[in-house]
């Protein structure tokens, strides 16, 4: 163990998670009146990025069962959680000043691009509030039913890629999300299907 209990893996993999905002810092001391503006793409899809990354733990597990690249992905994978939170929390604030007034946000707010990523949102601060041990000792077997809710949050989050600019946001949301949804199909298989296979002879 080293700094504050941590490890060393684990202060790396957040010495990595934060580089990509490092290089969002410098735009927004500049001169560009846009630069938040220019800040809502990266700062979602990064946010999109490690939470794909953090649920495709398990089927990983699952498919690579003899390897031990996605144990330690396991492991992670709650810091994974938490560092999507972050860059969607950063997301929202990037968004509500490029808005600028509460007039122009409640505006959008009945466009399928936005209130997705409202409700998305909404639905992983509980998320990652809990993502400690101290809240998953406290809910018990609560807490495993509240983290499932990170799935109907990743929908909101692939329809609200997939709305912008009037849905033609599908072919990079699906590219990001095609790995978490073919592994999602993987493990539906394996638990539910695979054992109503007839058995060769």
């Amino acid at each position: 163990m080293t700094l504050s209990g941590y490890k060393p893996s684990t202060l790396i993999l957040w010495a990595v998670l934060s580089l990509p905002a490092l290089g969002m810092i410098g735009p927004l001391f500049g001169d560009d009146p846009k630069a938040f503006h220019q800040l809502l793409h990266p700062t979602g899809e990064f946010a999109a990025r490690f939470m794909i990354i953090g649920m495709m733990a398990s089927g990983l597990m699952l498919v690579f069962r003899t390897h031990h690249w996605p144990r330690w992905l396991m492991r992670h994978r709650r810091d994974l959680g938490v560092a999507a939170f972050l860059y969607a929390a950063l997301h929202v604030v990037v968004y509500v000043i490029d808005r600028g007034t509460l007039d122009r946000i409640l505006e959008q707010l009945p466009q399928t691009r936005i209130w997705t990523g409202w409700l998305a949102f909404l639905i992983f601060v509980p998320l990652a509030v809990t993502s400690n041990n101290a809240a998953q000792r406290w809910l018990g077997t609560g807490w495993k039913t509240m983290q499932r809710m990170a799935w109907p949050a990743a929908v909101l989050v692939l329809l609200h890629w997939a709305a912008m600019k009037d849905w033609g946001g599908w072919p990079p949301a699906l590219i990001h999300f095609g790995p978490l949804l073919a592994l999602w199909a993987y493990r539906f298989w394996y638990w539910n299907l695979r054992s109503r296979l007839p058995v060769a002879a």
